[in-house]
């Protein structure tokens, strides 16, 4: 790591009070700049393949692109950063890897991942985060806790069409439905943003067994902690599972300990962080994988622009 960006991180994974096996997996790869968590689904075990073949097919691909890093210049002529098409790459070549293994027997057909991947740019000073999924990134800057990520969730996706709807209608959606995932389309689409970093920076990774149960403000409070990401990530295990620890927990903290200085940092936009995780907080926290696990309301296209179709009985045609 360059002498201009320094780090330090811990995760850790908990398999909860509920469910009998861990299918949570955190990525801790200093050496790549490469941080991920990953979330698995499947029956017959097959989730905990799924989330663990996903985490070593992203350290592989970024194993074997070092030296064609250092060789790349840092942004592309379309002034795109090199370390962002990488990431995207590497996590399209994992959900091919989670979709072939899928098709070899018949015990691992339906299994996935969801994934929130985070690298660093020592060159650039960036942080490109990629995701599939309801596992999440946030970032504690000057004290604000901002999500830098958007659930690919059945809500929000409902949400994203039918702002209109009333609460009421909202309420009978199906709880933790995501509706993008490694191991459900060979087509997947990959959100993908490249933020700046500052020294200072707070970086939270995990699944949705800590960002479901434990409110943002809880969060926020753990992360302002002055202590080491250790500490910290301990501790939101310790609150997720004070919370029911209804499901697998995964988290990964990451702190800038040198890098680029900022006096002034504008707080996140209005009633950002006040609303983190206020739409799932009583969600149901078993996970559902949209064309994957069989769910009787919705068909397998339901994700993209068929998704109002399916879901028309449920929530009514439009006025």
């Amino acid at each position: 790591m360059s002498q201009d960006l320094a780090l330090n991180a811990f995760g850790l994974t908990d398999v909860g009070r509920a469910r009998p096996t861990n299918e949570d997996v955190v990525l801790v790869r200093p050496d790549l700049d490469l941080y991920a968590v990953a979330d698995g689904a499947g029956g017959h075990r097959s989730g905990e393949i799924a989330s663990s073949l996903a985490v070593r097919s992203l350290e592989n691909y970024f194993g074997a692109t070092v030296r064609r890093t250092h060789e790349q210049p840092e942004f592309d002529r379309f002034g795109i950063p090199f370390g962002a098409r990488r990431l995207s790459a590497a996590i399209l070549k994992a959900n091919r890897d989670v979709i072939e293994i899928s098709k070899s027997s018949p015990e691992h057909k339906g299994m996935g991942t969801t994934v929130v991947a985070a690298c660093f740019s020592p060159r650039s000073g960036l942080m490109h985060v990629g995701h599939a999924g309801d596992s999440r990134c946030y970032r504690l800057r000057g004290g604000h806790l901002e999500q830098l990520t958007q659930d690919h969730s059945l809500l929000t996706d409902v949400l994203e069409q039918r702002p209109e709807l009333d609460d009421s209608v909202l309420e009978r959606l199906p709880k933790s439905v995501v509706t993008r995932a490694l191991g459900l389309d060979a087509r997947l689409r990959l959100s993908l943003r490249s933020y700046a970093v500052v020294a200072g920076d707070r970086y939270l990774l995990c699944s949705d067994g800590l960002s479901g149960p434990v409110p943002a403000a809880d969060l926020a409070a753990a992360l302002s902690a002055r202590a080491n990401a250790e500490a910290v990530a301990k501790d939101l295990v310790r609150r997720a599972n004070d919370a029911g620890g209804r499901d697998n927990i995964a988290v990964l903290v990451v702190d800038c300990t040198h890098g680029p200085e900022t006096k002034s940092v504008p707080p996140p936009a209005p009633g950002r962080a006040a609303t983190l995780g206020a739409a799932d907080a009583a969600s149901d926290p078993e996970l559902l994988i949209l064309g994957i696990e069989e769910l009787e309301s919705l068909d397998a296209h339901s994700a993209s622009d068929d998704l109002l179709k399916a879901l028309e009985g449920l929530l009514g045609k439009r006025p």
